[in-house]
């Protein structure tokens, strides 16, 4: 029975635990204020999950309940860029990116997310 829970356990991690995922932010942390209140964020987002259904992917970044959809960097695989827009009357905005994919399983796509940390982007003068 022993031999039987380990099995199982190697098995589970064998199957679960052999892909990763990265996001790797490549957006300055400080930026001067602009007249047009919009900033650029980019991303990279690195898998080896192979099950990944490419045209699937969709990113955005996050800011409080707003979502802003990003668009693939022209020429560059796997990264992603948006304008986020900062009002006037604040020093700062607080964001993370969050991915949305589809994965081939058995039977139907399956869909899943990843989350980036949170990333703070100054503005000033």
């Amino acid at each position: 029975m022993r031999s039987f829970a380990l099995l199982a356990a190697v098995l589970a991690l064998v199957f679960t635990g052999c892909t990763t995922s990265r996001v790797t932010n490549l957006t300055t942390t400080r930026q001067p204020r602009n007249p047009s209140g919009v900033y650029p964020v980019e991303f990279v987002w690195d898998s080896n999950q192979q099950t990944i259904i490419a045209d699937s992917i969709k990113p955005h970044v996050v800011i409080g309940f707003d979502f802003y959809p990003m668009r693939p960097a022209l020429g560059i695989r796997n990264r992603w860029e948006t304008v986020i827009p900062v009002p006037a009357d604040k020093s700062f905005v607080l964001y993370h990116f969050k991915v949305d994919y589809e994965y081939r399983a058995f039977g139907q796509a399956q869909k899943s997310s990843k989350l980036s940390p949170s990333y703070r982007l100054d503005v000033g003068e």
